[in-house]
């Protein structure tokens, strides 16, 4: 069983209440636009990451993380990109990596609105975090946490912060 904190869209800052939010986690999983290498490395101290950039993430950023992760968690096949859309509306890419990789969890960042949706189509779940950050057109920051138990994902919560604090 693994306990997972989920966050996307930074854009350079962390939120003090991150770390106490996800500090029952086992891992923290970032679907890109980290912001720089700094805030990776913050995220990194608190528990081990996973990430992905983003279409603002810079050179140094992409040397350590790629455009998309796919591996598997438990028994659940996972899929980040930072850049999918959401079930109906996926974009080009999102659709040939479904196909390629047939997650059962496909995460995306990018839109900053929360999404939780079931994809029967494509036989998964998907899951945009929001935004974590302070920069972008949202008015509460989201995170999300939930646990994934064999080939279950169970347990989702969701925290909303105010934007600006």
């Amino acid at each position: 069983m693994k306990r997972i904190g989920l966050l996307s869209d930074t854009h350079s800052y962390i939120n003090p209440k991150v770390s106490s939010f996800f500090a029952d986690c086992n891992e923290i999983w970032h679907a890109g636009d980290i912001g720089d290498l700094d805030t990776a490395v913050i995220l990194a101290s608190m528990k081990p990451l996973k990430a992905v950039v983003g279409n603002i993430d810079g050179n140094d950023l992409k040397s350590f993380y790629p455009h998309y992760q796919e591996f598997m968690c438990e028994d659940v096949k996972v899929l980040i990109l930072h850049i999918g859309g959401y079930p109906g509306k996926y974009t080009q890419e999102a659709r040939q990596l479904i196909k390629e990789t047939k997650p059962k969890l496909f995460i995306t960042g990018h839109s900053h609105i929360l999404k939780v949706i079931n994809d029967p189509k494509n036989n998964l779940l998907h899951i945009n975090p929001g935004a974590a950050g302070k920069s972008g057109f949202h008015e509460v920051s989201t995170l999300v946490r939930f646990t994934i138990d064999g080939a279950d994902i169970k347990e989702l919560e969701i925290m909303e912060l105010q934007k600006k604090v």
